[in-house]
């Protein structure tokens, strides 16, 4: 099993940071070093020096580095948005981002998640550069840009997982059902797809573990793996503390999570977004209303949530599995 977190290359320069993220999990992924915005400051330009300092930190510590992400609707950098580009020449930046980047990383990250958040809540295809606007040439097609762009993944470096990555369809609903009726075409047609990412930044404490146990299974029996990609279970703080009880309600949550990825055996890794309270995007993005959705707090002393996932994986799969 692999235990992973995004990670921020400017904080390992922090002892604390540093020694945690060492002592403690066995894979990374940058949280936004391999994006495009990161890598491609300009058309001409790449710049690998923010994902490097990962590796190199990985590679330090006997961790395993996955890529994210190769291919997004969103956080694009201007020069791509309003460049005015064809469809052909969009197809043509996205097969050489593709290529250059993964074959930069050839042999180093393990792992790469390809295409990220392309559905909607009603599963279908998001409206995006690469999908229709103008897109890669396969506006109106469906999924047909997801399938080109694992196409040229796998092209870039054979050797290397390739995932599908979404947010919003851990459990049972229209978005899953997309995910997996997408997945379960393009196992059947030999599309090189070798798993799905399962988000699962959690607004609240009532996480539906049971649906998403059983998406788990679904996805596994289609023969790819599972990964926890993106977990974080937030809970309310405004100008106090976060209440005992919501933290007892938060590790009951990370606990079945954990539990729910041990149970199937397609499912081969768990991840957090971040691993210590003081560096995590949901105090932004709640303005303050949520928080504290780590295993670890702002001082990197683990938390109620960091005991519940030991025990799980310390008790292992079933027997069998």
């Amino acid at each position: 099993m692999l235990i992973g977190t995004a990670v921020r290359p400017s904080q390992l320069s922090e002892t604390a940071y540093a020694s945690t993220l060492a002592r403690e999990y066995n894979m990374v992924e940058p949280e936004d070093a391999m994006k495009w915005w990161v890598l491609r400051p300009d058309a001409a330009t790449y710049d690998f020096r923010q994902g490097d300092d990962v590796v190199r930190f990985a590679q330090a510590h006997q961790m395993k580095v996955r890529g994210h992400c190769l291919v997004w609707g969103r956080y694009n950098p201007d020069w791509l948005t309003q460049g005015h580009f064809t469809s052909q020449q969009l197809a043509q930046l996205l097969h050489e981002h593709i290529t250059r980047v993964m074959k930069h990383y050839e042999g180093q990250v393990f792992a790469w998640d390809v295409v990220n958040e392309a559905l909607d809540e009603n599963g279908n295809v998001r409206d995006s550069i690469w999908y229709n606007q103008p897109g890669v040439g396969f506006a109106g097609k469906g999924t047909a840009y997801i399938e080109q762009a694992f196409r040229w993944a796998h092209e870039a470096d054979p050797k290397a997982l390739l995932f599908y990555n979404e947010a919003e369809g851990e459990g049972t609903n229209r978005k899953s059902d997309a995910i997996y009726a997408m997945v379960k075409d393009f196992k059947r047609r030999g599309v090189p797809i070798d798993g799905v990412g399962l988000q699962l930044h959690v607004p609240n404490l009532d996480a539906d573990v049971p649906a998403v146990a059983a998406n788990i299974a679904r996805l596994a029996a289609l023969g790819v793996q599972v990964h926890i990609t993106e977990l974080d279970v937030s809970v309310p703080v405004g100008s106090d503390a976060p209440r005992t009880d919501d933290l007892t309600r938060q590790a009951d949550v990370y606990r079945g999570i954990a539990r729910a990825c041990l149970n199937s055996p397609g499912c081969t890794a768990i991840q957090t977004w971040g691993f210590t309270d003081k560096y995590s995007w949901i105090g932004s993005h709640s303005r303050g209303a949520r928080g504290q959705a780590l295993p670890f707090d702002r001082a990197y002393q683990p938390k109620t949530a960091y005991r519940a996932v030991f025990e799980e994986l310390a008790a292992g799969r079933p027997a069998g599995r």
